[in-house]
């Protein structure tokens, strides 16, 4: 997939446009409903049920995608 590197970011971006803080549930819905490949899919469901704030979720993202392996197939968030 050619886009893979930037699905999450974008999904990041989307959700930050208008809130300072989003919560788990914005972030599965956002991910199941932009058919994020499944190895995502399970990355996002790792999230513990919080508010998060820009940069703590986008640390958790990609402390998971690190921990999988998977940065250099997704890349990271910001």
């Amino acid at each position: 997939m050619g886009d893979d590197r930037e699905i999450l970011q974008r999904l990041i971006n989307s959700l930050y446009r208008t809130s300072k803080t989003v919560s788990r549930l914005d972030v599965v819905l956002g991910a199941e409903s932009s058919d994020f490949p499944e190895e995502l899919l399970e990355i996002v469901n790792l999230l513990p049920p919080y508010g998060y704030s820009r940069q703590t979720l986008c640390d958790h993202l990609n402390s998971s995608l690190k921990g999988h392996g998977w940065t250099r197939r997704f890349g990271t968030v910001e």
